[in-house]
C-alpha cells in the first residue's frame, strides 16, 4: 500500500506481512516527514488527529483500511 492509501500525503510504498506492520512502517514515514517539516504530510497527519478525536470513526476508518489491505494481491 502507499502513504496515500493509509491517509498520507505520497505515493511511498509500504510492504508487509501484515497490517499491522504496514501501519507501524506507515506512522514511523510519517514521524520521519514531520521531522523533515513535510507540509503535505503534517496536513494528513492534523486530519488524522481530528479523526482521532471521533473513536467510531477512527475505528471504521482503521477497518477500511485494513478491508483494502486484505483484497491486495501477495508480492
Amino acid at each position: 500500500m502507499t502513504c496515500k492509501q493509509l491517509g498520507g500525503a505520497c505515493d511511498h510504498a509500504f510492504h508487509a506481512e501484515t497490517f499491522e506492520d504496514m501501519a507501524a512502517q506507515s506512522q514511523q514515514h510519517g514521524r520521519e516527514m514531520w521531522q523533515q517539516g513535510d507540509a503535505d504530510h503534517m496536513k494528513a497527519m492534523q486530519d488524522m488527529q481530528v479523526l482521532m478525536t471521533d473513536p467510531k470513526a477512527l475505528q471504521a476508518w482503521m477497518e477500511e483500511k485494513k478491508r483494502l489491505f486484505d483484497a491486495l494481491p501477495e508480492d
